[in-house]
């Protein structure tokens, strides 16, 4: 939607990891160079690490896309809980090994044979396990015996590991000290600088066709900044949602106001709720009028209010109807009230949604 209104070629700010858009911050161009420096030694393990968001799979990308695949066989791996055996049976498929029915010494020499023959091609072997926090002990130790395969003193496999950083914690195990002597380089991702969300806002924009518009004054940056730590995937989330509203509400300039909306906004769906801050205005335009039997309750009570009354033959005392109708009125309003919040946080749900689905026919492409 925004990026129609724009005139972009695409959306700057997805969520989904995308190297097209790699970004060289301080932090991500000191990650690049240990993973340069783990390739030119070709062996033992690298280890990066970073809260979620901070770029560990973008960062990825962009490596595979510097390097020569006739000289480098990569496996990637992205672990959950992967037991000992079934971490084998992945490597195994990395190499195009049927594994099913091999039993584990059967297994493991066929992953050596087959690695034997990628060298015998003349390339070497890259094992890539991402969320490598998530790794039972028993298999990243599995991962050190693979590392141990050698030809003619030089080994067959290196390995890095990608995780969160609390995976820092799990390699002081006591049981994994053979692996941490194979380290040999780790960096920790951290969030990209104040000075840096600028030029990565102008950079992505200027992906996808940007010529000036939207801009972004230096409060609304600041505002960025704040509330997303530097994390890119916070920046992407909270980027596109202002891009969004300016597209409904046609805003070429940003301000540090209209961020605070927005992170209001945000704040309100990740709470479960929609605060009185949140952009009402944006959500207004998109949002349909309330139910027709609640709108024509509401006209008739309108109408019941303004009437004049008719003159009574004596005076005597009566009930407060005008207090009585004010009372449903203001149920009413409150029901609808309710309907609209509601609303509102289906309509969050649904351009969430969408921007999810158009993402997903370009990870398709770049699998292809």
């Amino acid at each position: 939607m925004y990026d129609d209104h724009y005139g972009l070629s695409g959306r700057p700010f997805q969520l989904t990891p995308d190297p097209a858009f790699w970004y060289d911050t301080a932090t991500h161009k000191k990650a690049m160079a240990y993973l340069g420096y783990g390739l030119s030694q070709g062996e033992g393990f690298i280890v990066i690490t970073g809260a979620p968001g901070a770029g560990k799979t973008t960062l990825v990308g962009h490596l595979m896309e510097t390097i020569d695949p006739e000289r480098l066989h990569v496996i990637k791996i992205v672990t959950t809980q992967i037991e000992a055996e079934d971490l084998l049976l992945m490597v195994a498929a990395g190499l195009s090994i049927d594994g099913t029915h091999l039993a584990k010494a059967q297994l493991l020499a066929a992953i050596e044979k087959q690695l034997h023959a990628v060298a015998r091609q003349g390339r070497r072997t890259l094992l890539i396990a991402d969320e490598a926090q998530a790794l039972p002990i028993e298999s990243l130790e599995e991962l050190r015996m693979l590392s141990n395969f050698q030809a003619g003193g030089y080994p067959l496999l290196q390995i890095f590991l990608l995780g969160q950083p609390e995976f820092r914690e799990r390699l002081s195990d006591p049981r994994l000290d053979q692996l941490r002597q194979r380290v040999i380089a780790m960096h920790a991702l951290d969030g990209m600088g104040a000075d840096e969300l600028e030029p990565y806002l102008i950079h992505r924009l200027s992906c996808v066709g940007w010529r000036g518009k939207p801009r972004f004054t230096n409060d609304a940056i600041a505002a960025i900044y704040r509330w997303s730590g530097g994390i890119p995937r916070k920046v992407n989330l909270l980027a596109g949602r202002v891009l969004l509203l300016g597209a409904i509400e046609e805003i070429t300039s940003f301000t540090g106001a209209d961020v605070e909306a927005v992170i209001a906004d945000l704040e309100g769906d990740l709470s479960g709720a929609m605060p009185p801050s949140a952009p009402a205005r944006l959500i207004a335009t998109a949002v349909p009028a309330p139910p027709e039997a609640a709108r024509a309750a509401m006209e008739a009570l309108r109408r019941e209010i303004s009437a004049p009354a008719a003159p009574a033959a004596e005076p005597a005392p009566a009930p407060d109807v005008d207090a009585d109708l004010a009372a449903r009125f203001a149920k009413l309003e409150a029901r609808i009230e309710e309907q609209d919040a509601a609303l509102r946080r289906v309509l969050t749900l649904m351009v969430d949604f969408v921007e999810v689905e158009d993402a997903r026919p370009m990870r398709q492409g770049a699998a292809a």
